[in-house]
């Protein structure tokens, strides 16, 4: 039975791979319809895998360790291409690819048309492969593998659209965004090898208490600032509302559901590491509040439905944050999957309205399409009342259990920003709805004439997806002991979860939770329900505070300022150099003078010629050289990786030993 499960293992990454082989060699030669089932089979053949591997952990609740390669080995040093099933490897498993396997088959109608249909799915698919590995992994070098292609995958997936300039400068600005996130989490993991000799998760966090604080916060720190890159939180959260510039599907899989939530992953999985570092929590604690309380306050004017909605999982992310800074790495877990559920269909549901307007994204361009798409605006309203966190839909039991967590452990300022943010969320998620489904009419005459419900293929999906959203807060109830609490437990059962909340506060706590929801809910009833432009007078006496937050507090603008003109001053620099200083000193040969107008002998000049070409001939040589390794073949550059990888580890065990009497030089 243990070789049986360890095989079902290595085949949950395995069968998006040879998708991503079939599709991506073979593609063009088939049609789209044999692409797609490809691609969403491989998807499925995966999640009844992980059902598989679920059953076996909720039935022995043990954690397992499945070597599928002995990769890199040497002095110290191990690091196989393993795997680690425990039950927070399992939730994260289901959420991809189930809440995966939906949208791919949504992607099918959603894409249908598409010059690059293919593509999309190759694309989909590695990111399966990648997000797979991501969370698999039971060593830090897996992790970073799989938290690099999700980032590529985002990059490709966000361009997809490459002969769209702004769709272009998006998946720049998230592959560069995500640069500095990585470097932290890079910094992080040779700071743990440096201190464990080991990269794998077992061993370091049995041993992670022999820690000094300064380090444990080092490490946690530099941990965190990945964290803060992929799950787009402040001040690195601006690539997350660009990215809406790909496709609606890529908007629900990678920036709703799973490559945003790797992040918080990365947390829980080293939570050993951060609850020896009060300053870390702290840090993680008040980036989480912040950022769920700003990215909420920018959703309450935007008027791009997909944009509302990416400052939405910016916000929700930070409950996340908020819960693991708060040592509630179940709740923030618990969060995790709820918002996988019903963000994934209210992403969805708004591609739906989108493909029905056949592009139109500007709310101020819809209104009154309940009677139009009736099966889109009911199952967006679901996703609507499950974010809001109006009982008893999902989002309404992991919220308010993280907001609870605040509260009990007297956060109270912290609370308060959950709670300010929980009513911001419900109010412009209400009044995104209002302007979409209800009201007046305010679509052109044309785009009226031709609006139409989605297909099955995309609307099947989505009552999945409601219904999750609908249920999918049940398994943790009742709050801090519910059935997830305890199958988490022995992977993130922490400090912060130990004691119970005495039932009359959690019923005020829960009371005052929906107070809140639904206080959001008949402000926006109040303002966007009928013809009233109670809202629009509103925003004209405060032209200021409107304008600030329509421009998103001119964050972009400020880095812009700050990060991206200097940089583009020092290339003008550069060129200026080159052009004035090296092209005029040639010219000035040329002329036969030197800068003092004497003449200069034909002996200096070619003396001069000879140093300037030879400087450039050895610049030619060496980048022709160089550009002998760019051939093209994948198993080459993986032949480099794996080399400059084994010369990388090797030289840090010089460093690292040689210092040491009875070091590795010294022997």
């Amino acid at each position: 039975m243990s070789d049986s499960i360890d095989l079902i293992v290595k085949l949950i990454p395995l069968f998006p791979l040879m998708a991503v082989i079939v599709n991506g060699l073979f593609g063009h030669r088939y049609s789209h319809d044999l692409a797609h089932r490809f691609a969403w089979g491989s998807v499925l053949m995966s999640f009844l895998c992980v059902l598989a591997v679920f059953t076996e952990t909720l039935r022995t609740g043990a954690a397992r360790e499945v070597v599928a390669y002995k990769w890199i080995f040497g002095g110290d040093l191990t690091i196989n291409l393993a795997y680690l099933i425990d039950p927070l490897t399992c939730i994260m498993l289901l959420v991809i690819t189930g809440v995966g396997f939906l949208i791919h088959v949504y992607s099918v109608g959603y894409m249908h048309g598409e010059s690059g249909f293919t593509r999309f799915f190759v694309y989909m698919n590695l990111f399966m492969v990648s997000m797979l590995l991501l969370v698999m992994g039971n060593n830090y070098v897996v992790l970073f593998i799989g938290w690099e292609g999700v980032g590529l995958c985002s990059y490709l997936l966000i361009g997809y659209y490459y002969d769209k300039v702004s769709a272009a400068k998006a998946a720049t600005k998230a592959f560069v965004v995500n640069r500095i996130g990585d470097a932290g989490f890079l910094l992080a993991i040779f700071l743990v090898f440096v201190n464990f000799r080991t990269l794998d998760y077992t061993q370091v966090m049995q041993n992670a208490a022999q820690l000094s604080p300064e380090m444990a916060t080092a490490i946690a720190l530099c941990l965190l600032i990945g964290a803060v890159g992929k799950s787009a939180q402040l001040p690195l959260y601006t690539w997350l509302p660009d990215a809406m510039e790909g496709p609606t599907p890529v908007s629900a899989l990678i920036h709703a559901a799973t490559m945003v939530t790797a992040g918080v992953y990365m947390i829980v999985r080293n939570h050993a590491i951060f609850d020896l570092s009060p300053t870390a929590m702290t840090t993680v604690a008040w980036i989480g509040g912040l950022t769920a309380l700003f990215a909420a306050t920018i959703g309450l004017v935007q008027t791009d439905i997909k944009r509302v909605l990416a400052y939405s999982t910016v916000s929700q992310l930070g409950y996340m944050f908020l819960g693991c800074g708060l040592g509630a790495y179940t709740a923030a877990v618990f969060h995790l999957m709820t918002h996988a559920f019903f963000k994934a269909l209210l992403f969805l549901s708004a591609g739906s309205v989108i493909h029905a307007l056949s592009g139109e994204q500007d709310i101020r361009k819809m209104g009154a399409l309940k009677s139009k798409i009736p099966w889109t605006h009911t199952l967006f309203l679901i996703g609507t009342i499950a974010i809001a966190g109006i009982p008893p839909l999902a989002g309404f039991w992991s919220k308010d259990e993280i907001m609870g967590h605040a509260f009990v452990h007297h956060h109270y300022v912290l609370y308060g920003m959950a709670a300010v943010g929980a009513f911001l969320t419900s109010f412009y998620m209400f009044r995104l709805t209002y302007l979409t489904f209800y009201g007046t009419s305010r679509l052109d005459h044309h785009t009226a004439e031709h609006v139409h419900e989605s297909p099955m293929v995309m609307i099947g999906p989505l009552v999945v997806l409601a219904s999750l959203s609908v249920i999918g807060g049940f398994p943790g109830v009742p709050p801090e002991n519910g059935w997830f609490h305890h199958f988490l437990h022995s992977v993130a059962g922490v400090a912060g979860e130990e004691h119970a909340t005495a039932p009359a506060l959690m019923l005020g706590l829960m009371g005052t939770a929906t107070v809140i929801a639904l206080l959001g809910w008949g402000l926006a009833h109040y303002f966007y329900s009928g013809p009233s432009s109670a809202a629009d007078a509103l925003a004209a006496r405060m032209p200021g505070v409107y304008t600030t937050l329509l421009n998103k507090y001119f964050v972009d603008e400020l880095y812009d300022r700050l990060f991206v003109e200097p940089t583009k001053q020092i290339g003008r620099l550069c060129d200026w150099f080159d052009r004035t200083i090296i092209d005029g000193l040639v010219r000035s040969i040329d002329r036969g003078t030197d800068a003092s107008s004497a003449a200069i002998t034909w002996t200096e000049k070619h003396v001069v010629y000879a140093g300037l070409n030879i400087i450039g001939y050895a610049n030619h040589l060496l980048a022709r050289s160089w550009r002998r390794l760019q051939t093209g073949m994948v198993h080459q550059y993986a032949a480099i990786i794996v080399a400059g990888l084994f010369i990388l580890v090797h030289l840090i065990l010089l460093i690292w030993t040689g210092s040491g009497s009875n070091g590795y030089l010294s022997r």
